[in-house]
Protein backbone atom coordinates (compact mmCIF):
# COMPACT_ATOMS: atom_id res chain seq x y z
CA UNK A 1 0.00 0.00 0.00
CA UNK A 2 1.35 3.71 -0.92
CA UNK A 3 1.50 6.07 1.82
CA UNK A 4 1.08 10.05 1.59
CA UNK A 5 3.39 11.67 4.58
CA UNK A 6 1.57 14.82 5.73
CA UNK A 7 2.18 17.45 8.68
CA UNK A 8 -0.24 15.14 10.83
CA UNK A 9 1.67 11.83 9.66
CA UNK A 10 1.11 8.92 7.27
CA UNK A 11 -2.18 8.52 5.59
CA UNK A 12 -2.63 5.63 2.79
CA UNK A 13 -2.38 7.62 -0.51
CA UNK A 14 -6.57 6.18 -1.45
CA UNK A 15 -7.33 8.67 1.38
CA UNK A 16 -6.17 11.63 -0.26
CA UNK A 17 -8.97 12.91 -2.12
CA UNK A 18 -9.09 16.19 -4.23
CA UNK A 19 -5.97 17.74 -4.15
CA UNK A 20 -4.27 20.74 -5.38
CA UNK A 21 -0.70 19.83 -5.90
CA UNK A 22 1.39 22.87 -5.94
CA UNK A 23 -0.04 25.88 -3.25
CA UNK A 24 1.42 28.65 -0.61
CA UNK A 25 -0.19 28.74 2.55
CA UNK A 26 2.81 30.03 4.89
CA UNK A 27 5.39 31.74 3.59
CA UNK A 28 7.43 34.66 2.00
CA UNK A 29 10.39 35.36 0.07
CA UNK A 30 13.79 35.74 2.12
CA UNK A 31 13.13 39.39 1.86
CA UNK A 32 10.12 39.59 2.57
CA UNK A 33 9.22 43.30 2.39
CA UNK A 34 10.87 43.64 -1.41
CA UNK A 35 6.99 42.82 -1.85
CA UNK A 36 4.53 42.42 0.58
CA UNK A 37 1.85 40.93 -1.48
CA UNK A 38 4.01 38.03 -1.38
CA UNK A 39 4.19 37.26 2.63
CA UNK A 40 1.66 34.59 3.51
CA UNK A 41 1.67 35.02 7.59
CA UNK A 42 -1.99 34.56 8.89
CA UNK A 43 -3.14 31.29 10.10
CA UNK A 44 -6.40 32.97 10.76
CA UNK A 45 -6.85 33.64 7.09
CA UNK A 46 -5.48 30.21 5.77
CA UNK A 47 -7.90 28.37 8.05
CA UNK A 48 -10.59 30.54 6.48
CA UNK A 49 -9.01 30.32 3.04
CA UNK A 50 -8.64 25.96 3.41
CA UNK A 51 -12.47 25.95 5.03
CA UNK A 52 -13.87 27.04 1.60
CA UNK A 53 -11.67 25.10 -0.10
CA UNK A 54 -12.79 21.84 2.02
CA UNK A 55 -16.45 22.90 1.61
CA UNK A 56 -15.85 23.49 -2.24
CA UNK A 57 -14.84 19.85 -1.78
CA UNK A 58 -10.91 19.61 -1.86
CA UNK A 59 -9.48 17.52 0.67
CA UNK A 60 -5.40 17.82 0.09
CA UNK A 61 -2.68 20.50 -0.31
CA UNK A 62 0.73 20.17 -1.11
CA UNK A 63 2.42 23.07 0.39
CA UNK A 64 5.81 23.73 -1.63
CA UNK A 65 7.37 27.01 0.89
CA UNK A 66 10.99 25.18 0.95
CA UNK A 67 13.32 26.70 3.94
CA UNK A 68 14.23 29.80 1.53
CA UNK A 69 10.56 30.86 1.37
CA UNK A 70 9.47 30.94 4.73
CA UNK A 71 8.32 27.44 5.61
CA UNK A 72 6.55 26.91 8.56
CA UNK A 73 5.68 23.35 9.31
CA UNK A 74 4.18 23.56 12.83
CA UNK A 75 1.60 26.37 11.59
CA UNK A 76 0.70 24.11 9.03
CA UNK A 77 0.04 21.46 11.60
CA UNK A 78 -2.04 23.78 13.51
CA UNK A 79 -3.81 25.39 10.19
CA UNK A 80 -4.54 21.35 9.01
CA UNK A 81 -6.35 20.37 12.29
CA UNK A 82 -8.27 23.11 12.31
CA UNK A 83 -9.35 22.51 8.70
CA UNK A 84 -9.26 18.48 8.73
CA UNK A 85 -7.93 19.49 5.10
CA UNK A 86 -4.57 16.77 4.33
CA UNK A 87 -1.51 19.26 4.00
CA UNK A 88 2.10 18.20 2.10
CA UNK A 89 5.06 19.82 3.87
CA UNK A 90 8.25 20.16 1.66
CA UNK A 91 11.89 20.14 1.93
CA UNK A 92 14.54 21.04 -0.47
CA UNK A 93 15.03 24.42 -1.98
CA UNK A 94 13.83 26.82 -4.56
CA UNK A 95 15.72 28.63 -7.53
CA UNK A 96 18.78 30.23 -6.84
CA UNK A 97 17.34 33.59 -5.97
CA UNK A 98 15.90 32.52 -2.41
CA UNK A 99 18.16 29.60 -1.82
CA UNK A 100 21.40 31.01 -2.69
CA UNK A 101 22.52 32.34 0.95
CA UNK A 102 21.00 28.94 1.95
CA UNK A 103 23.18 26.39 -0.02
CA UNK A 104 26.34 28.33 -0.98
CA UNK A 105 29.53 26.63 0.30
CA UNK A 106 27.49 23.33 1.36
CA UNK A 107 28.06 19.94 -1.04
CA UNK A 108 25.43 17.80 -2.33
CA UNK A 109 26.20 15.57 0.40
CA UNK A 110 25.28 17.78 3.24
CA UNK A 111 22.14 19.11 1.41
CA UNK A 112 20.68 15.26 1.02
CA UNK A 113 21.54 14.72 4.07
CA UNK A 114 19.57 17.32 5.40
CA UNK A 115 16.19 16.95 3.06
CA UNK A 116 16.72 13.18 4.25
CA UNK A 117 16.40 13.88 7.92
CA UNK A 118 13.70 16.25 7.12
CA UNK A 119 11.96 13.14 4.86
CA UNK A 120 12.60 10.60 7.92
CA UNK A 121 12.80 12.34 10.80
CA UNK A 122 11.74 15.64 11.55
CA UNK A 123 11.87 19.23 10.27
CA UNK A 124 13.18 21.72 12.98
CA UNK A 125 13.36 20.00 15.69
CA UNK A 126 9.64 18.68 15.43
CA UNK A 127 8.21 15.20 14.75
CA UNK A 128 6.42 16.99 11.45
CA UNK A 129 8.17 15.32 8.57
CA UNK A 130 8.38 16.64 4.67
CA UNK A 131 6.73 14.34 1.82
CA UNK A 132 8.14 15.92 -1.09
CA UNK A 133 11.69 17.65 -2.15
CA UNK A 134 11.76 20.46 -4.02
CA UNK A 135 14.56 21.97 -6.39
CA UNK A 136 14.38 25.14 -8.96
CA UNK A 137 15.70 26.58 -11.66
CA UNK A 138 16.15 30.06 -13.35
CA UNK A 139 14.89 31.23 -16.37
CA UNK A 140 16.29 29.16 -19.26
CA UNK A 141 19.30 27.93 -16.98
CA UNK A 142 20.17 25.63 -13.98
CA UNK A 143 22.79 27.32 -12.44
CA UNK A 144 25.89 25.55 -10.37
CA UNK A 145 23.89 26.24 -6.44
CA UNK A 146 20.67 24.83 -8.12
CA UNK A 147 22.32 22.25 -10.03
CA UNK A 148 23.26 20.87 -6.30
CA UNK A 149 19.87 21.03 -5.22
CA UNK A 150 18.91 19.04 -7.77
CA UNK A 151 21.64 16.54 -6.97
CA UNK A 152 20.36 16.27 -3.59
CA UNK A 153 17.08 15.86 -3.92
CA UNK A 154 18.01 12.62 -6.59
CA UNK A 155 20.01 11.43 -3.35
CA UNK A 156 17.12 11.88 -0.84
CA UNK A 157 14.38 10.46 -3.16
CA UNK A 158 16.96 7.16 -3.98
CA UNK A 159 17.30 7.09 0.17
CA UNK A 160 13.69 7.44 0.68
CA UNK A 161 11.26 7.05 -2.64
CA UNK A 162 9.81 10.30 -1.73
CA UNK A 163 8.88 12.04 -5.06
CA UNK A 164 10.59 15.67 -6.40
CA UNK A 165 8.83 18.52 -6.70
CA UNK A 166 10.46 21.05 -9.36
CA UNK A 167 10.42 24.74 -9.95
CA UNK A 168 10.58 25.28 -14.18
CA UNK A 169 10.79 29.35 -14.34
CA UNK A 170 8.42 30.31 -16.93
CA UNK A 171 7.89 26.40 -17.97
CA UNK A 172 11.62 26.44 -18.78
CA UNK A 173 13.96 23.85 -18.34
CA UNK A 174 11.77 20.84 -17.69
CA UNK A 175 13.28 18.27 -20.31
CA UNK A 176 16.98 18.85 -18.20
CA UNK A 177 15.04 18.79 -14.95
CA UNK A 178 14.12 14.71 -16.02
CA UNK A 179 17.32 14.35 -17.71
CA UNK A 180 19.07 15.53 -14.56
CA UNK A 181 17.25 13.55 -12.11
CA UNK A 182 16.77 10.34 -13.99
CA UNK A 183 20.24 10.02 -14.63
CA UNK A 184 20.52 9.88 -10.75
CA UNK A 185 18.26 7.52 -9.98
CA UNK A 186 15.05 9.38 -10.35
CA UNK A 187 12.01 7.61 -12.20
CA UNK A 188 10.57 10.00 -14.59
CA UNK A 189 7.37 8.91 -12.78
CA UNK A 190 8.59 10.25 -9.35
CA UNK A 191 8.92 13.56 -11.11
CA UNK A 192 6.56 16.62 -10.65
CA UNK A 193 7.29 19.48 -12.86
CA UNK A 194 5.88 22.47 -11.77
CA UNK A 195 4.28 25.44 -13.98
CA UNK A 196 4.18 23.86 -17.05
CA UNK A 197 1.36 25.84 -18.07
CA UNK A 198 3.52 29.03 -18.41
CA UNK A 199 4.84 27.82 -21.72
CA UNK A 200 1.32 26.47 -24.03
CA UNK A 201 3.67 25.51 -27.08
CA UNK A 202 2.28 22.26 -27.94
CA UNK A 203 5.37 20.63 -29.31
CA UNK A 204 6.65 21.44 -26.03
CA UNK A 205 3.82 19.99 -23.72
CA UNK A 206 4.49 16.71 -25.85
CA UNK A 207 8.07 16.08 -25.84
CA UNK A 208 7.94 16.59 -21.92
CA UNK A 209 4.47 14.43 -21.03
CA UNK A 210 6.54 11.98 -22.99
CA UNK A 211 9.33 11.62 -20.78
CA UNK A 212 6.51 10.01 -18.57
CA UNK A 213 7.34 12.77 -15.50
CA UNK A 214 4.06 14.31 -13.86
CA UNK A 215 2.95 18.19 -16.16
CA UNK A 216 1.89 20.59 -12.60
CA UNK A 217 -1.05 22.98 -14.90
CA UNK A 218 -0.56 25.21 -11.37
CA UNK A 219 -1.63 28.62 -12.97
CA UNK A 220 -5.21 28.76 -13.01
CA UNK A 221 -6.79 31.80 -13.24
CA UNK A 222 -3.40 33.95 -13.84
CA UNK A 223 -4.64 35.11 -17.46
CA UNK A 224 -2.07 37.79 -16.93
CA UNK A 225 0.34 34.51 -18.57
CA UNK A 226 -2.80 32.54 -20.80
CA UNK A 227 -6.50 32.72 -21.01
CA UNK A 228 -7.50 29.70 -18.71
CA UNK A 229 -9.72 28.73 -21.84
CA UNK A 230 -6.25 27.88 -23.12
CA UNK A 231 -5.26 25.78 -20.32
CA UNK A 232 -8.31 24.15 -20.46
CA UNK A 233 -7.69 23.62 -24.45
CA UNK A 234 -4.23 21.94 -23.51
CA UNK A 235 -5.20 19.89 -21.04
CA UNK A 236 -8.19 17.77 -23.41
CA UNK A 237 -5.51 17.88 -25.99
CA UNK A 238 -3.07 15.97 -23.09
CA UNK A 239 -5.68 13.40 -22.46
CA UNK A 240 -6.54 13.00 -25.90
CA UNK A 241 -2.85 12.43 -26.11
CA UNK A 242 -3.20 9.72 -23.54
CA UNK A 243 -1.08 12.12 -21.06
CA UNK A 244 -4.03 12.51 -18.76
CA UNK A 245 -3.02 10.24 -16.18
CA UNK A 246 0.10 12.53 -15.75
CA UNK A 247 -1.74 16.52 -15.15
CA UNK A 248 -1.93 17.75 -11.73
CA UNK A 249 -3.83 20.89 -11.26
CA UNK A 250 -3.15 23.85 -8.54
CA UNK A 251 -3.28 27.66 -8.69
CA UNK A 252 -0.08 28.59 -7.36
CA UNK A 253 -1.91 31.25 -5.11
CA UNK A 254 1.12 32.99 -3.27
CA UNK A 255 -0.25 36.79 -3.22
CA UNK A 256 -2.24 37.95 -0.44
CA UNK A 257 -4.14 39.13 -2.99
CA UNK A 258 -5.09 36.08 -4.20
CA UNK A 259 -6.91 35.07 -1.21
CA UNK A 260 -10.02 36.45 -0.49
CA UNK A 261 -9.55 35.43 2.85
CA UNK A 262 -7.13 38.38 3.80
CA UNK A 263 -9.19 41.32 3.09
CA UNK A 264 -12.50 40.34 1.96
CA UNK A 265 -11.97 41.15 -1.57
CA UNK A 266 -9.00 39.28 -3.30
CA UNK A 267 -9.29 36.89 -5.59
CA UNK A 268 -9.80 34.07 -7.22
CA UNK A 269 -9.47 31.87 -4.27
CA UNK A 270 -9.03 28.32 -3.40
CA UNK A 271 -12.42 27.41 -4.74
CA UNK A 272 -11.65 28.88 -7.86
CA UNK A 273 -10.31 25.10 -9.67
CA UNK A 274 -13.53 23.31 -8.10
CA UNK A 275 -15.94 25.78 -8.86
CA UNK A 276 -15.03 27.19 -12.32
CA UNK A 277 -12.09 25.44 -14.02
CA UNK A 278 -13.62 21.73 -13.05
CA UNK A 279 -17.31 22.59 -14.71
CA UNK A 280 -15.58 24.61 -17.53
CA UNK A 281 -13.27 20.57 -18.36
CA UNK A 282 -16.46 19.03 -18.16
CA UNK A 283 -18.42 21.51 -20.32
CA UNK A 284 -15.66 21.00 -22.91
CA UNK A 285 -16.20 17.53 -22.97
CA UNK A 286 -13.49 16.20 -20.20
CA UNK A 287 -15.33 12.86 -18.71
CA UNK A 288 -15.59 12.11 -15.01
CA UNK A 289 -12.94 10.06 -14.70
CA UNK A 290 -10.50 12.12 -16.49
CA UNK A 291 -11.39 14.52 -13.86
CA UNK A 292 -11.03 12.31 -11.42
CA UNK A 293 -7.54 11.44 -12.74
CA UNK A 294 -6.69 15.15 -12.44
CA UNK A 295 -7.93 15.69 -9.19
CA UNK A 296 -7.98 12.64 -7.00
CA UNK A 297 -6.04 9.82 -9.23
CA UNK A 298 -2.94 11.51 -10.09
CA UNK A 299 -2.02 13.52 -6.96
CA UNK A 300 -2.40 10.06 -5.14
CA UNK A 301 0.26 8.12 -7.46
CA UNK A 302 2.13 11.16 -7.92
CA UNK A 303 2.50 11.50 -4.33
CA UNK A 304 2.60 7.94 -2.79
CA UNK A 305 5.33 6.30 -1.45
CA UNK A 306 6.18 2.35 -0.73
Amino acid sequence: MAFVTTVLGRIPAAEFGTCYAHEHVLGHPPDPTEDPDFTLDSEEAAIREIGSFKMAGGRSIVELSPPDYGRNAEGLRRISLATGVHIVCTTGFHKEKFCGSFVRGKSVAELAASFIRELTEGIDGTDIRAGVVKAGSSLNRITPEEEKVFLAAAEAHVATGAPVVTHTEAATMALEHVELLSARGVPPGRIILSHMDRRLDWDYQLRVAETGAYLSYDCMGKEKHYPDSLRIAFIRRLVEAGHGRQILLSGDMARRSAWPSYDGKGGPGLTFILWRILPWLRQEGLDEAAIEDLMVHNPARALGVG
